[in-house]
C-alpha cells in the first residue's frame, strides 16, 4: 500500500509516557482512529535524540531495545518497554536511497535500539509494538536544507508503505521551560510563525528558519529537535500540503505542535 503522508510529531517531555495531564498524550492515543487509520509496512523514525556526524541507521535483526535516555524521572518510566521488531530490510533500503542521492557515507549501528524520541510516541500510537521500526539519525552539524534533501531522498519509501515520522519538538529549549507558568510570548510567536509558514507552504522559509523566524535561536538553541521536521517535509515533496494535527504548549515553552504532510498527486 502506497502512502501519501509523512509526519512530524513533537514528543516533548519523556513524561508523555505516563502523564495523563499532557494534552498531546490523548492525541497520540487516538492516532489510529482519528489521524492515520492505515497500517504501515514499517516505520522510519528520524529522532532528535540520535545525532551523528553522518546519516546512520539502526540495523536490528530481532527486537529493538528500549533506550532510557533520560535521567531523574519516575521509576515507573524505566520499567516501560516497547519491544518493536527491528526493520533491517528498511534500514538497508534507507542506505541505498541516500547513497543514490549523493549522501556518500551512510553508517549503520547494529547495537542501538529505540531512543525515547521514537518509543515514547510509538508506545501511545501503536501500543501493540508489532510494526517493524528503524531509526535514522540527524546531523546537527548540517542545516535545514540538508535535512530537507535527506527527506527528498527517502520519498520512494512512501510507495513501499513505510510511515516516515520525524520526532522532535516544535519549540525546544529545556533551559527555558517554566513549570506552572503561562505560555511565554516568545514561544507562542515562534510556534505561530511555524504554523503559518507550513500551512502556507513556505518550506524554503522553514529551511532557513534561523534567518526567517522570530526568536529562532531561543526556540531552538540546538537544532536537533527541529531537523526531523525538515526530513518529513522533504519526504512529502515541495508541493505537499501541511496540516496541523495537534497544537499545545506545556511548561510555558515546550511545544507539542505536530504536523501531517500530504504529497501532491504525482510528487
Amino acid at each position: 500500500m502506497a502512502l501519501k503522508e509523512t509526519f512530524y510529531i513533537s514528543h516533548g517531555s519523556p513524561t508523555l509516557s505516563i502523564d495523563e495531564s499532557i494534552q498531546a498524550r490523548k492525541f497520540l492515543q487516538s492516532w489510529k482512529n482519528d489521524v492515520f487509520p492505515h497500517t504501515p509496512s514499517s516505520i522510519l523514525v528520524i529522532s532528535g535524540h540520535w545525532d551523528t556526524t553522518v546519516p546512520t541507521v539502526n540495523v536490528v535483526d530481532s527486537v529493538n531495545d528500549t533506550i532510557y535516555d533520560f535521567y531523574g524521572f519516575p521509576k515507573e518510566m524505566y520499567q516501560l518497554k516497547y519491544p518493536a521488531p527491528g526493520a533491517p530490510k528498511l534500514a538497508r533500503r534507507v542506505k541505498e536511497l541516500l547513497r543514490k542521492s549523493g549522501f556518500n557515507r551512510v553508517d549503520e549501528d547494529t547495537k542501538r535500539g529505540l531512543d525515547h524520541g521514537a518509543w515514547v510516541p510509538l508506545f501511545l500510537m501503536y501500543p501493540e509494538a508489532d510494526i517493524p521500526v528503524c531509526q535514522l539519525s540527524v546531523q546537527s552539524n548540517q542545516d535545514g536544507t540538508y535535512h530537507y534533501n535527506l527527506g527528498k531522498a527517502l520519498a520512494p519509501l512512501k510507495d513501499e508503505g513505510v510511515l516516515i515520522m520525524g520526532s522532535g519538538s516544535a519549540v525546544h529549549n529545556l533551559r527555558a521551560i517554566m513549570p506552572n507558568s503561562p505560555v511565554q510570548p516568545w514561544a507562542l510567536e515562534f510556534d505561530n510563525w511555524l504554523k503559518e509558514a507550513l500551512l502556507e507552504g513556505r518550506y524554503e522559509d522553514v529551511n532557513h528558519y534561523e534567518q526567517k523566524a522570530p526568536h529562532a535561536k531561543k526556540a531552538h538553541p540546538w537544532p536537533d529537535h527541529f531537523y526531523p521536521l525538515h526530513v518529513a517535509i522533504g519526504a512529502a515533496g515541495e508541493n505537499s500540503k501541511a496540516k496541523l494535527i495537534h497544537g499545545s504548549i506545556e511548561l510555558g515553552t515546550l511545544s507539542y505542535a505536530s504536523y501531517q504532510f500530504t504529497s501532491a498527486t504525482g510528487s
